[in-house]
């Protein structure tokens, strides 16, 4: 059977559009073609899609009614218009991570620091709503761009539970490394967040996965979070932190560490950490204790490929893994960091539920409960610690 052809359109030109684009080229599933990007930014926009071959579109309209899909990957700021754009166009929409959140008052004064989280809570479950409802009436379907989900090491655990019909008990897990690639990462009104959103989505989102694969593989139904405790901190920007250049030290109004405790409906439980305070690579993990099996599975770093060099000059020209400060001694090079972190199962994926109807693994609802997840925990870390209900749409 010939392969469907589908046209993918790219909404943004930085580091998410490029590993997108990367992605892509892996996609068996369906013959994908590449209508173009567009960038608010005609500079950027040139740089990438000059070398690439790529159609620069003037507007995102044009860009919207020349594709079938609309990959978002501007920063999470922007991500509601363009969402909701395509979705009026009946456009499939792989929306980057975070979906949504809040992101101030729009006034100069506006602080990360001081705002109710209450009010952010209440902005970023409306501004959910309202790409929900777009979606219903549209024909285009949200594909929630967590890569995550798709790392060979979840979608294994999936076919765990499905097979051996297990309650997951308890899971833990963390996304850490010592700082972000983004420039405006580190300002809450660009970012909505500090390390709760931008690195604990990851595991948040793999653990309430896992639990509505759960719910669905034995009852029928997602089983969804209730509850978060969490607490967060800002160490870097102590005035007694020490800081020996190491770890990045930018950040304006958030915070850089954050730990959850998740209760899901049925009283199982999930605790999780991010933060922006490990040295050594990007620190990916989470671990699955259920009633019948263990898993642990390890995204970064992994032991499938390990090397040892005196003298990290050797290794000037090779890209070991992400976020390493040095590649002297032993490192855990990553063979193909994009396969085992999901990027290209998770596009070619994407691209099969399009192309055939194939049920969205990381679909809205995910999307909408990591968000309420993350921004009710942001209300509980206000009041430091205290349980907070999560609102579940």
């Amino acid at each position: 059977m010939e392969k469907k052809v589908l046209k993918a359109g790219i909404v943004g030109s930085g580091f998410a559009a490029k590993f997108h684009y990367d992605a892509l080229q892996q996609v068996f599933s369906a013959r994908v073609e590449i209508a173009g990007a567009y960038s608010v930014t005609n500079e950027k926009l040139s740089s990438f899609t000059k070398p690439r071959g790529l159609e620069a579109f003037n507007n995102m309209e044009d860009l919207v009614e020349n594709s079938d899909i609309i990959h978002v990957c501007t920063p999470p700021v922007t991500h509601e218009p363009i969402v909701v754009e395509a979705l009026k166009q009946n456009k499939h929409v792989i929306v980057e991570k975070p979906f949504t959140g809040y992101f101030g008052d729009g006034s100069e004064e506006f602080s990360g620091d001081t705002f109710s989280r209450e009010k952010g809570l209440e902005h970023a479950m409306q501004s959910v709503s309202r790409m929900l409802n777009a979606e219903k009436q549209s024909t285009g379907r949200i594909m929630y761009a967590e890569n995550w989900v798709y790392a060979p090491a979840i979608q294994k655990e999936r076919e765990l539970l499905q097979k051996t019909g297990a309650q997951i008990i308890w899971m833990h897990g963390e996304e850490s490394h010592s700082g972000s690639h983004s420039l405006t990462y580190g300002q809450w009104k660009f970012s909505g967040g500090g390390s709760m959103i931008g690195k604990g989505c990851h595991p948040l989102s793999a653990a309430i996965y896992l639990k509505h694969v759960e719910g669905r593989a034995r009852n029928g139904s997602a089983i969804r979070p209730k509850t978060i405790s969490a607490r967060t901190h800002a160490i870097t920007r102590m005035p007694t932190f020490k800081d020996e250049g190491y770890l990045r030290t930018t950040y304006k109004d958030i915070e850089d560490f954050a730990m959850l405790h998740v209760v899901f409906e049925d009283g199982t439980i999930a605790d999780l950490f991010a933060s922006e305070l490990v040295l050594g690579g990007v620190h990916n993990w989470i671990e699955v204790n259920t009633t019948n099996h263990r898993t642990i599975c390890n995204i970064h770093p992994n032991n499938a490929m390990q090397s040892y060099t005196p003298n990290q000059e050797h290794f000037k020209d090779v890209y070991v893994v992400e976020k390493t400060e040095t590649k002297q001694g032993w490192s855990s090079i990553s063979p193909d960091e994009g396969w085992f972190a999901g990027y290209q199962h998770e596009m070619d994926a994407f691209y099969r539920s399009a192309a055939y109807g194939d049920y969205i693994e990381s679909n809205s609802s995910l999307a909408s409960d990591v968000i309420a997840t993350i921004y009710a925990g942001y209300v509980s870390a206000e009041k430091k610690g205290t349980e907070v209900n999560i609102t579940i749409l």
